[in-house]
């Protein structure tokens, strides 16, 4: 999900101290600290709490799944070798 480095950085960004974050979400510094070492991971409520007291919103992307999107590419190259092709000619430079 969000890893410690990160929030780490966001505080720093921020220039809060681990006491105000942990204050501003409720939990405690030691927790905050463990989050921040990489020692416990936070739950999805609590790390979109954490990155909120610090001003930065925290946003899901939805990955493709590559062999679904492997799938779909192999279906438009697949199209686009049924599709007529006339060469054109090629202009001469003027010289």
């Amino acid at each position: 999900m969000i890893d410690g480095s990160t929030l780490r950085n966001l505080r720093l960004r921020a220039g809060r101290t681990q006491a105000e974050v942990a204050a501003a979400v409720g939990i405690p510094v030691t927790v905050l600290s463990a989050y921040e070492r990489g020692r416990r991971e936070p739950g999805v409520v609590i790390a979109t709490r954490i990155v909120d007291a610090l001003g930065f919103h925290l946003r899901f992307v939805r990955e493709p799944d590559p062999a679904l999107q492997a799938q779909r590419l192999a279906d438009v190259l697949r199209l686009a070798e049924a599709l007529p092709y006339t060469p054109r000619p090629l202009h001469r430079a003027r010289r």
